[in-house]
């Protein structure tokens, strides 16, 4: 009887080491810092550092039209001054090209 009872608790210690083992692998891969999370993070990091490159080239954009306009660059003025508010030069004539319908959609 000794021997059934010894082998019942190795068994149960087995069982227990066996679920306890299972349980650290999932939570390892699933839990909240587990190989699902890490890859997440991850993803989230790269997405991240393509948004901080995009705003650093924007940044750089930005910071070369200031250097022009506050050299009194006049190309980088002129190139304002037309495109955002539409002037011209003195001599410049204006053609303004209106779309016309083809006779193929009357």
């Amino acid at each position: 009887m000794g021997t059934r009872k010894g082998f019942q608790g190795r068994r149960a210690l087995l069982l227990f080491l066996g679920f306890t083992a299972c349980f650290l692998v999932v939570n390892g891969l699933v839990g909240e810092r587990g190989a699902v999370a890490l890859m997440r993070a991850r993803q989230q990091n790269a997405v991240l550092a393509q948004n901080v490159a995009r705003k650093k080239a924007e940044n750089d954009v930005m910071r070369d039209a200031i250097r022009r306009l506050q050299a009194a660059d006049q190309t980088a003025i002129e190139e304002i001054a037309r495109r955002e508010l539409g002037l011209i030069k003195k001599g410049e004539k204006v053609f303004i090209v209106h779309d016309v319908p083809s006779a193929a959609h009357h």
